[in-house]
């Protein structure tokens, strides 16, 4: 290098060269607790919220040792939500109630609505 320059060579190249590699990456698989998530998704999907059709139509669900209520709670009102049905659950003991939404099974937390304070 004379001067401080530098020397790079430039060529002109086929146009293919810009086109990205295919990947080579096998699918992954699932873990095995990601498994067992979808297992009991599917489990829960047809033994519960594809059966109620109608308010008369309730189902308990024993929970596993390690298993906590809310979670399943969680997983049935997605299932739920995801098949376009609104159901209520509830803890009874070491079980869960599940049935579909009626005006008496609505959660009564939260602020009274606006008709009820006004009446008071």
């Amino acid at each position: 290098m004379m001067n401080g320059e530098s020397r790079v060579k430039i060529r002109k190249t086929d146009p293919s060269a810009m086109t990205p590699a295919p990947t080579t990456h096998p699918a992954r698989s699932l873990s095995p607790a990601a498994q067992k998530r979808l297992e009991q998704y599917e489990t829960l999907k047809k033994s519960v919220v594809d059966r109620l059709d109608t308010p008369d139509d309730v189902f308990k669900v024993a929970l596993d040792d390690g298993e906590k209520p809310a979670t399943i709670r969680q997983r049935l009102l997605k299932i739920a939500k995801d098949e376009g049905k609104v159901i209520a659950v509830q803890m009874r003991g070491d079980h869960l109630l599940v049935g579909l939404m009626t005006p008496e099974r609505r959660p009564r937390r939260g602020r009274r609505p606006k008709s009820e304070t006004a009446a008071s």
